[in-house]
């Protein structure tokens, strides 16, 4: 029923040429301040993210939600949590890839179960699979449920990049519709929404509107975490033809996006929404909180691209209170 929703009956439109919206955000996974899971606070702020920063969708347990850190159990209180906080208005993607088939096909399954609307799946990690060992991961992850599936492909991280011709390949597999490009080669893309129907999602917020200009239909978003609604409305104004409109917004939102990735994009994301009085909590080791030389520097991006983040001092209380 909920795949049958995406494709013709979706909450967030009936274009399948964007099966998941076209403003989605990676979300923050909240920890109290001991560094347990705080599910009350990702409940509040799916419900932020979704209805006052306009968001089509969130995806669940991706890298910015620190997976690497999180139980299975935590993936799973944390993912049905979010779907009963905003699951009748929002689109639920859930992260499961990991650099084990196995695994990542036994997360899809529990994703389903807990009533996820699509899975992410990333490209292997560290092992550097051959191509055709991506084509059966992927293949095997994509026919574990009924689900539909969007690749991830972020060579930066994975070690491994998706070659076109792989991707192409995949695409036509019946339950994997989109992809979340982070790879940052705007030739390759192209090639691909030419010799496919994937729908693209950029995963640089950066690359977002020269993606839009080569046939991608929305972003995965990290600085949307605060910056939705202008991120909606470049996306928009692209789609609509007003290409100076676009640029401006882009123009407008360079500061954010650089602001949030001078260092790990979720350590400065925790940050800001500290800052901003929203559920984040700390980080878990391995990474760190942001230092106060890191905040400071990320108050005057956000301040630039037209947002007021609290003082480091809010931030410190806020830490306190857990």
């Amino acid at each position: 029923m909920r795949f049958a929703r995406l494709f013709g009956m979706t909450r967030t439109g009936s274009d399948p040429q964007r099966p998941f919206g076209r403003l989605l955000t990676a979300m923050i996974t909240p920890f109290g301040a001991d560094g347990s899971l705080d599910v009350e606070g990702a409940q509040r702020l799916a419900t932020h993210l979704v209805d006052s920063q306009e968001h089509d969708g969130l995806v669940i347990s991706g890298t910015t939600g620190e997976s690497p850190t999180t139980s299975d159990a935590e993936k799973d209180t944390l993912l049905r949590a979010v779907v009963e906080a905003v699951g009748d208005r929002a689109c639920v993607v859930a992260g499961v890839g990991t650099n084990n088939t196995n695994h990542s096909v036994e997360l899809a399954r529990a994703a389903e179960k807990a009533g996820a609307d699509g899975v992410l799946v990333v490209t292997p990690y560290y092992n550097k699979p051959p191509q055709e060992g991506l084509v059966r991961h992927f293949t095997a992850v994509a026919e574990a449920t009924g689900l539909p599936a969007m690749l991830y492909d972020i060579p930066g991280r994975s070690g491994v990049a998706l070659a076109t011709e792989t991707i192409v390949r995949l695409a036509e597999h019946p339950r994997i519709v989109a992809m979340k490009d982070a790879k940052g080669d705007l030739a390759e893309t192209a090639w691909v929404t030419k010799r496919s129907d994937l729908a693209y999602y950029s995963g640089d917020d950066m690359l977002t509107l020269p993606l839009l200009s080569v046939g991608a239909v929305g972003v995965v978003g990290v600085p949307t975490h605060l910056f939705g609604p202008p991120t909606k409305r470049m996306i928009e104004a692209f789609e609509r033809g007003d290409v100076t409109e676009a640029l401006r917004l882009h123009h407008e939102l360079l500061p954010a996006y650089c602001g949030f990735f001078r260092t790990q994009g979720a350590i400065l994301t925790k940050a800001a929404l500290n800052l901003a009085g929203l559920p984040a909590g700390p980080m878990r080791p391995p990474l760190l909180d942001a230092t106060a030389a890191e905040v400071a520097r990320l108050r005057e991006d956000c301040a630039e691209a037209g947002y007021t983040l609290g003082s480091a001092e809010q931030m410190a209380h806020i830490h306190t209170q857990g």
